[in-house]
This record gives C-alpha cells, sequence and structure tokens, in this order.
C-alpha cells in the first residue's frame, strides 16, 4: 500500500479546511466452504482491495470507495469528496504511527493452510453430527470461512495505523425429522485466530451439539406460556445482551432519541447486580481487535456500572458531538462502508451465586441453554427471541426439554428484575447487522435469573386436548 507520505498529500486534498479527513485501505485475502447433502458444495477463495475516503465538515459527511488503490486514483477520489462535503481551506498533516498493546496471535495462518486440509475440517464435522442418528438426521450443513484483512488507516488528526486482522469460522446446523415433526440444531465457533481454532475434536464436537439439540427437541414437550421466570445460562451466551441491551447503547442511536437509553447517562437503568461492558481486548474472541476501523485502539468501556448507566459506544463522529473521546468501536464491513458505532465483545460480567444455586433457588420456570434469533425494537427496548434448547425447572431441579418457546419482554425491564448473577461464563459469536453492514461480534454472560417473564408456547388446555402423543 502506499507510504506515509503519499497518504500525507491524499490527506491534504481531502480535508481542505474540513474538520476531519481520513482514508480506509484494505486488502482482504478469503477462503468460504460449504457442505450439503453429505457434497462440498462449495469451495470459494477470493481477494477484494480498495479504499474509502471520507472528509467531515461541520454537520456533512462525505465518503467515496474505489478498488484502486494508486495513488494517483486517491488523489482524484480524495478531490471529490472534499468537494461533496464543502471543505475549503488546506491544513498540514503530520502522520504518527500508532500501536496496539492488544496481543492476537495466530499460531498457524489460513493462508499458508491447504484447502483441502479445511476440507477435511468440513467433513469432520458433518461426519460427527451424521454419526449422531443417521435415521432421524436428514440434513446436515456446514459452513468453514476464514479471512486475512490487511489494513491501512490514517487521518488529519495524525493518526496512521498498520494492521492485520485474521478470523477464522466454522457452524453446523442439522435438521431432525420424525413424523411431521422437524427440528433443527445449530453450534459454531470462531475467533481471531488461526487453524488453531480447530484443534483437537473442535469440528467433530461442533457437529455433535448441532445434531445433539435438534434430536433433543424432537423429543421434548411442547413450551407452555405465560409469564414464569426465566433463568438464562452462562451457555446460551450474552445474546440477549447484545441484542436487547448493547444496540440501545451505540451512541448514534441515543443521540438520535432512537434508543430506549436516550439521555440517561447517569441514571438508574439495571439492577444492582448488572455490570455491562464491551472489551475489544479479549484474545482469541471473534469480535477482538487490535485497533477499530478508525485506527482507535481497541479498549474495554464500562457501558452499565452497577446498574448506573456510564457511557456510550462511540466512534470519531459521535464522540465529538457529545465532547468525549472514541471509545474504539468506530466499525466498517469494509472499505466500501462509512464506519458507525458497532459493538465488539459485549458481555454481562459474571457475580458470585453458583449456577446450580440459581437452579435451586427457582421453584419453577424454564431454563434457557441456548438462544436462537429475534427481533428487538431498540426505541422502546421490547423484545422476542426463540428459544432453540430450553428445558423446564420444577422444585428446583432441571426436568423435561421443551421446544417452540418463545422470549417475549422488554430489555431494560428485564436488566431491572435480573435478581441472581451467576459466577460462570460462557461466549456466542456472529455476524452482526446494522445499517446495511455486518461485522464479526462476540457476546457473553453468566447464567441469570428473571423472575418474571412472558413465555411463548402451548398454553395448558391446548397440551389437555392434544393429549401425551408429542410429549
Amino acid at each position: 500500500m502506499l507510504d506515509k507520505s503519499e497518504l500525507e498529500e491524499i490527506l491534504r486534498v481531502a480535508q481542505r479546511g474540513s474538520d476531519f479527513a481520513e482514508v480506509f485501505m484494505e486488502r482482504t485475502e478469503s477462503t468460504r466452504i460449504g457442505c450439503e447433502a453429505r457434497q462440498i458444495e462449495r469451495v470459494i477463495s477470493g481477494r477484494e482491495q480498495g479504499a474509502g475516503i471520507r472528509a467531515v465538515h461541520g454537520d456533512n459527511t462525505a465518503y467515496g470507495y474505489t478498488n484502486a488503490l494508486d495513488k494517483e486514483s486517491l488523489l482524484q477520489l480524495a478531490g471529490q469528496v472534499s468537494r461533496a462535503a464543502q471543505a475549503g481551506e488546506v491544513s498540514p498533516v503530520a502522520l504518527q504511527r500508532r500501536e496496539s498493546p492488544v496481543d492476537l496471535p495466530v499460531v498457524r495462518r489460513p493462508d499458508v493452510t491447504p484447502v483441502e486440509d479445511k476440507v477435511a475440517l468440513v467433513r469432520e464435522a458433518e461426519e460427527s453430527a451424521r454419526r449422531q442418528d443417521e435415521k432421524l438426521l436428514r440434513q446436515v450443513t456446514v459452513g468453514y470461512a476464514d479471512t486475512i484483512q490487511q489494513v491501512t488507516i490514517a487521518n488529519t488528526e495524525g493518526v496512521y495505523v498498520e494492521d492485520e486482522r485474521v478470523r477464522c469460522r466454522m457452524s453446523v446446523n442439522a435438521v431432525a425429522a420424525e413424523g411431521t415433526v422437524i427440528q433443527t440444531g445449530y453450534d459454531s465457533i470462531g475467533g481471531t485466530r488461526g487453524e488453531e481454532l480447530f484443534d483437537g475434536e473442535k469440528p467433530a464436537e461442533l457437529g455433535r451439539q448441532a445434531a445433539r439439540r435438534a434430536l433433543l427437541m424432537l423429543k421434548a414437550r411442547r413450551a407452555p406460556a405465560g409469564r414464569m421466570a426465566v433463568v438464562l445460562s452462562g451457555e446460551a451466551g450474552g445474546t440477549m445482551v447484545h441484542e436487547a441491551c448493547g444496540h440501545g447503547l451505540e451512541a448514534d442511536l441515543a443521540q438520535k432519541n432512537l434508543s430506549v437509553y436516550s439521555g440517561k447517562k447517569g441514571a438508574q437503568v439495571a439492577s444492582e447486580l448488572v455490570t455491562v461492558v464491551d472489551d475489544g481486548t479479549l484474545p482469541g474472541r471473534f469480535g477482538s481487535f487490535r485497533f477499530d476501523d478508525e485506527g482507535n485502539p481497541a479498549q474495554k468501556t464500562v457501558l452499565i456500572d452497577q446498574g448506573g448507566l456510564t457511557g456510550y459506544m462511540y466512534d470519531h463522529i459521535t464522540a465529538a458531538r457529545d465532547g468525549v473521546a472514541p471509545t474504539g468501536n468506530g466499525r466498517r464491513q469494509s472499505f466500501q462502508h462509512r464506519p458507525i458505532p458497532r459493538m465488539s465483545t459485549t458481555y454481562l460480567a459474571p457475580g458470585e451465586t453458583p449456577p446450580e444455586e440459581i437452579i435451586r433457588e427457582t421453584k419453577s420456570g424454564l431454563l434457557v441453554r441456548h438462544m436462537g434469533g429475534g427481533q428487538v425494537n431498540t426505541t422502546n427496548g421490547d423484545f422476542v427471541f426463540d428459544v432453540p434448547e430450553g428445558y423446564l425447572i420444577e422444585n428446583g431441579e432441571v426436568t423435561a426439554p421443551v421446544r417452540g418457546a418463545t422470549l417475549t419482554g422488554n430489555g431494560p425491564d428485564v436488566l431491572k428484575q435480573i435478581d441472581l448473577v451467576g459466577s460462570d461464563f460462557g461466549f456466542s459469536l456472529g455476524i452482526c447487522g446494522k445499517e446495511g453492514q455486518g461485522v464479526p461480534v462476540s457476546d457473553a454472560q453468566p447464567t441469570i435469573r428473571i423472575p418474571s417473564l412472558v413465555v411463548g408456547g402451548i398454553i395448558e388446555e391446548e397440551i389437555a386436548e392434544e393429549g401425551e402423543g408429542d410429549d
């Protein structure tokens, strides 16, 4: 890519008196493998490169991108962006390299691992799932992906960053059927790591877990409906925290009054047992990084401290509006997208209660061991989530598995209700979507208890009418 002096020249053209200008350059190599119906359906390897240039002038932001990485093309793009931002005079730019204290070691790089070895990992996961029950498992799909992203980021505040991000991921989805009942099971692993992520029995275990969930739900009774205590296991990961709380703490939504947490800094928004953190520095996690996509170092940001709202997640623009420093949450999908405030690894911090004690202290309710997808209205905090793996709690013990459960409630209300927080800790991962962009994230939580939450399922009268055939 270009050297510092060339970037300084491009920034001078892009700025021309604007408040701020930035260049983001990227080269990405990726491999994706898909397996379905016992066949490797696709092996796709590719390279993508390009640059995005942004100029900010008052409330105006201009952004343009190109696939070219040569100096002349970027100077031309910088001029176009500068004119679009209604800029004027030129200011000097002196870039200083930033270093990161965050260590994200990679033992075996994906680009030196033969594709045949990656295909073998996919087959291992698929065959492991199939072995759980050849008769009832109707479909198993396995997806593998790795990326190596090299970025250079420079801006008119003197920031100069060169970084490499390596991520690997694998997911398994199993479909089991018996008679008219069809159930699915899903599991995934991923991280800012190389092929060492899949060492040992990890692909096989991934396949076993996905198949186990699908087969278990075939035999599960239908979930009861009504308001009841809900225990979210640490195994479920932090999907609830991410969706029902995290998005509302992204500064752009808060500043636009599109968040239930808008204007509530310093207010008590959750139980005193609740501390919520966003931390992009955790080693190996899928949402971790050394620098965000504006060149700010990843950091640990406490968002809610013992129930009190302490702050939001900021990128450069939203931080300037509130007169605070960016929190390292300016992220983008690629050079084709402008950065916006996004989560990294967001979690509810562990407490002191053993998870088994939380079960014992719950007379009756629902235990959620795996969270599915859902919808959240960030403006008011209302949510609906699927429960792919749940169990009844009866007399303080985990009993029968149930299927078809949903959780309906309000994020802030749930945070205020939480009365027990476990000492365990479990992670989940995914690609988080916002404004048409997807970025890798992780989330986590300990086992927590919500004393009263609406569970959607089958009301008792319907169960009685249907008899025991579905049990």
